[in-house]
């Protein structure tokens, strides 16, 4: 050895002691602070040095070592231990030392020693995603769940109702939180009320029946070490009398309670230390994971450890690295490993980061890809509307267009005109801004032109009144009849009359019969209905308009199954009455141009919203009941108890039962939830708009599709469980006849969050601005309420971190720019990404 590296030999005393010290602690990795991961990458160089005098050198595995199975890591230790046995740090020279041969498992996913040897200076013991495999060699993690140890038929239906049917699933099932058992402290050191880790030896170990009749079975022991002893009991879990045994070393974690003037833990997470094995439930980050009924977290921690460390590997890297390296973003394999248990809390930021650029650009990618594809290759129908009939339309209505629906009127022409590629417009607006009038303006330019128009709603409820508003309006440009579903309306200005089909589930099959009839043969202009439009059976061979209504409640699958209906490439208007906030838009819409109504009518009210403390529940009952004897009617939202609808539905049943006997015996109250039929809410919905119903007790289900112009008071329970957006639009329930309404919120113990939200709602009536509100203060992951099909499943992202949004939309045009079918090698992970993205979302949303 030349007298230049002697210094390169520093590394082995302190190595050799940290072998040891590993060893003595049964292959954990806490020899060092970091791991041994940690020591190998900084002296990579000087270790490469050595092993290239060394003939012969073992063939090390190329895993990293955390990564490696107790058993593997074990032999790891003792290969280097013979290698550097006799071996001083300092000596000038050495004799060639042949280590015995000891075959390990060659892993991929690391670069070797022997890699290291050619490039020294850029080695990195921890970059687990450093070489590319071929797809023979990496294991496929989106086999079945089944394929992990110990998961039989039963645990996989369990597994499943988490959306988890595969080990990419379980890979992506992330932690909603971090339990900090990384201090560990001796018995002598404990603190009451904190998350701490103690290591020790059983000394006894008994069920135990605790209860004033003994009927609550329990597990109690004494743990100690050198420093002191303290009780242990784990609460209904009796079975661990059995499991556990005096002499175990087992290491605990959890809070530590004062009991009987004596420090104890209370059902903590335990550990039995052995060699080789590594600590998942105890003395680190331990992740905290949704679940489900008989899941418990320590089976879904054993699960997602197996999977790391057995499939992680076959985790491909959709990134480039020059993008990686641009956007400052981590391996995509050390955010999974670090996102279930991170090395440190500082992780954390980092990892959710990658994982959540990931899902944005993703979004945007598709977004992007689909409306370039659309623009170069989908030939539209161009429509030049008749500006005297339409001219006649406008000056008929019984009221002024704003200047907004003018603006907005003049887009959607502009598109139509245009013809290809075909329009697709996302026209938002709130309640009572009058968005129908400016679809049906553009529907009507169609229909002058000879072609056929579509409006598709979510409930029935909606649709008839969307056939109802089209046939009011039409009524005061044209003599009209109507007869079961169908109108007929009569334009001077056309050679031809114009008719409109009302068509959803209900439909009796004989009239079914005759609109679709009418709609394939062409004599049927204008189609309105639910989803029974894009049922088989339904053609619109001349459809050249298409408008959906309740944009997030319809995806972009069933945007594609509508405009499928023609045989030509119908333009696509798409209304929302959820006003969405521009950083919103762009990410989920990205396809769409956008026209906002930006102001309501004129004489438009404002609803008068306050927020009351629980104990003035009984005025608002007593207002409730001076509404109706004055001939008004009422909603009373229930909260969203979890997300189960089951749940919530008893809750409203409950919640009605009570008022009925307790609060308004006297009036009549109806029931509306979302486990009842459609058939069962399309007749409470007409009931209450009938005026046979004084009060309606609802769950969210109210939002959308019921326009009741004697209802004056919306009142809330619960209204922290709701976002802005959704406040906003049960208030729009209401103030929609000529009557002054109101927006009652309760609220039994808000968070400090909770109490700006409804604050700022009894001060704010514009809903854009709420929506921005809400974005900031929630983010978007219940932006919209409940999930909706229109909003994809971002499990990190946050919407309102502008920075990496807009990073996200600005690598997402770049890549599309240079690549646009991502048919370039370095994009092909990040194609079948995307590929795996779109397919998840399509089964979703049909």
């Amino acid at each position: 050895m030349t007298s230049s590296s002697t210094n390169a030999l520093h590394w082995i005393e302190p190595f050799q002691k940290i072998l040891e010290l590993e060893q003595a602690n049964g292959f954990a990795d806490q020899a060092v602070v970091g791991g041994l991961d940690r020591f190998v990458q900084h002296w990579a160089e000087a270790m490469a040095a050595f092993l290239e005098d060394v003939p012969d050198s073992p063939a090390l595995p190329q895993q990293p070592y955390a990564q490696l199975l107790p058993t593997e890591r074990e032999e790891w230790v003792n290969q280097w231990r013979v290698l550097l046995d006799g071996c001083p740090s300092s000596a000038p020279t050495r004799s060639p030392v042949t280590p015995p041969q000891i075959p390990l498992p060659s892993q991929v996913g690391q670069p070797s020693f022997s890699s290291l040897k050619k490039r020294p200076s850029t080695s990195s013991v921890n970059n687990i995603n450093a070489p590319n495999y071929s797809s023979s060699e990496r294991p496929d993690i989106d086999a079945p769940i089944t394929r992990l140890k110990r998961v039989d038929a039963k645990l996989a239906a369990r597994l499943s109702k988490l959306g988890i049917a595969t080990i990419r699933d379980l890979l992506y099932h992330f932690p909603n939180r971090h339990l900090d058992y990384s201090q560990t402290v001796k018995v002598a050191a404990l603190r009451p009320g904190q998350e701490q880790t103690v290591v020790g030896q059983l000394w006894e170990v008994r069920e135990v029946r605790l209860g004033r009749q003994g009927r609550l079975k329990a597990t109690e022991a004494v743990l100690g070490d050198d420093t002191g002893n303290v009780k242990v009991t784990w609460l209904g879990q009796a079975y661990l009398a059995r499991t556990l045994k005096p002499n175990h070393r087992i290491a605990v974690s959890g809070k530590v309670d004062i009991f009987r003037g004596s420090l104890a833990f209370e059902s903590p997470e335990y550990e039995i230390i052995e060699p080789g094995q590594t600590s998942i439930h105890t003395g680190r980050l331990a992740p905290v994971y949704p679940l489900t009924a008989g899941l418990t977290g320590r089976n879904l921690r054993n699960l997602t450890w197996q999977a790391l460390s057995e499939w992680l590997v076959g985790v491909e890297e959709p990134l480039p690295a020059e993008l990686r390296s641009r956007a400052n973003l981590m391996p995509l394999r050390d955010a999974i490993r670090q996102a279930h248990y991170p090395d440190s809390p500082g992780q954390w930021e980092r990892v959710r980061r990658r994982l959540a650029f990931d899902e944005l650009l993703t979004l945007q990618l598709s977004v992007l890809a689909r409306r370039q594809r659309e623009n170069r290759l989908v030939e539209g129908i161009s429509i030049s509307a008749d500006p005297t009939l339409l001219d006649q339309l406008i000056g008929s209505l019984p009221f002024t267009l704003t200047d907004a629906q003018r603006r907005c009127i003049e887009e959607i022409l502009a598109d139509l005109r245009r013809g290809t590629p075909p329009m697709s417009r996302l026209l938002q607006g709130e309640v009572g801004s009058g968005k129908t009038v400016v679809a049906l303006v553009a529907l009507l330019g169609a229909i002058a032109a000879g072609y056929q128009g579509a409006i598709m709603a979510p409930t029935e409820t909606l649709a008839e009144q969307h056939f109802q508003t089209v046939s009011r309006l039409l009524g005061g440009l044209a003599h009209t009849t109507q007869a079961n579903n169908l109108l007929t309306a009569y334009v001077e200005a056309l050679s031809q009359p114009v008719s409109v089909g009302l068509l959803t589930g209900s439909t009796r099959t004989r009239l079914r019969r005759k609109l679709t009839g009418m709609a394939d043969e062409g004599s049927l202009n204008l189609l309105i209905g639910t989803h029974a439009l894009i049922q088989e059976g339904v053609e619109l061979p001349r459809l050249a308009l298409a408008v959906t209504d309740e944009q997030h409640r319809f995806g972009v699958t069933q945007r594609s199954a509508l405009r499928q209906k023609s045989g030509a490439n119908p333009h696509i208007l798409v209304m929302s009455a959820t006003p969405i906030p521009r950083t919103l838009s762009l990410t989920l819409y990205g396809d769409l141009d956008i026209s906002t109504i930006s102001e309501l009518p004129p004489g438009r009210q404002e609803i008068l919203t306050r927020w009351l403390d629980p104990e003035r529940r009984g005025a608002a009952y007593g207002f409730i009941q001076r509404q109706v004897q004055d001939g008004r009617q009422a909603f009373i939202v229930c909260p969203l108890i979890e997300e189960s609808e089951a749940i919530e539905a008893k809750a409203a049943m409950d919640e009605r039962q009570r008022l009925s006997q307790e609060v308004f015996p006297e009036l009549r109250l109806g029931l509306l939830h979302g486990q009842m039929s459609a058939r069962e809410k399309e007749r409470v919905m007409r009931q209450f708009r009938d005026g046979e119903l004084d009060i309606l007790v609802a769950t969210a289900v109210v939002e959308v599709g019921i326009d009741v112009p004697n209802a004056t008071v919306m009142l809330i329970e619960g209204a922290d469980r709701f976002g802005l957006s959704q406040l906003h639009q049960f208030r729009g329930r209401v103030g929609r006849g000529e009557y002054k309404s109101y927006c009652i919120l309760l609220s039994d113990n808000p968070s400090a969050v909770a109490r700006e939200r409804l604050s700022t709602l009894e001060k704010t009536h514009d809903g854009f601005q709420l929506a921005e509100v809400d974005l900031e203060l929630r983010g978007p992951g219940d932006f919209f309420g409940t999930r909706q099909s229109g909003l994809p499943d971002l499990r990190m992202a946050q919407l309102s971190d502008r920075e990496l949004l807009d990073l996200a939309r600005q690598e997402a045009a770049r890549i599309i720019e240079r690549d646009p079918e991502l048919a370039l090698e370095e994009h092909a992970a990040l194609a079948s990404h995307i590929a795996r993205f779109t397919a998840r979302v399509s089964a979703e949303v049909s």
